[in-house]
């Protein structure tokens, strides 16, 4: 029984520092902005997308939920905050539909496994990183009129980063599922 208690006990304190460390690893993707045509890119989906990869589903959404919540609650753990912003007003701005497309991105990226081949990873990837821009566009169009050129300003220049994420990640993706047996 005490055996029991401590290996329950043991798997609690890992997956809160999972999700803790996750987080922290989304907080620092969104911060470093690397030189990239036409916009700079940050890594912010890719670590979305290795979330769910890595830790699965429950840590995975966890993981993200945590940094929105800390996003909402003030954090400056946004891409541009504080410099445009912070708390609810800035989650509710221009961003809010892709932010809240990495839960779904991070939950859809967790269904990889082992047993996919290459191609199938990859469309996985393509597809959990569509639903990020799928509800940003919804988001965007809704919030500035859809009037506007959405597909544009708020998926078009960003387009080549994320071809480029998807591909080093499909290419790591079986060296990344290893990760899972330790959480």
């Amino acid at each position: 029984m005490e055996l029991t208690k401590n290996i329950s006990q043991t798997k609690i304190i890992k997956s809160v520092l999972a999700i803790i460390l996750g987080s922290i690893a989304l907080t620092i993707s969104a911060k470093i902005k690397i030189p990239f045509y036409p916009v700079p890119m940050t890594m912010q989906t890719f670590v979305v997308l290795f979330l769910g990869i890595s830790l699965g589903y429950k840590i995975g959404l966890a993981s993200v939920g945590l940094y929105l919540l800390e996003g909402v609650l003030g954090l400056p753990v946004f891409s541009n905050s504080p410099e445009k912003g912070i708390g609810i007003v800035y989650f509710t701005g221009p961003t809010m539909g892709y932010l809240i497309g990495f839960l779904t991105a991070s939950y859809l990226a967790s269904k990889i496994n082992n047993k996919d081949s290459f191609l199938i990873v990859l469309t996985k990837l393509i597809i959990a990183t569509s639903t990020i821009y799928m509800l940003g566009l919804l988001w965007l169009g809704t919030l500035i009129g859809w009037d506007k050129p959405i597909f544009v300003l708020g998926a078009k220049p960003f387009l080549l980063a994320e071809i480029f994420k998807v591909v080093l990640l499909a290419l790591i993706t079986k060296q990344i599922l290893k990760i899972r047996s330790f959480i």
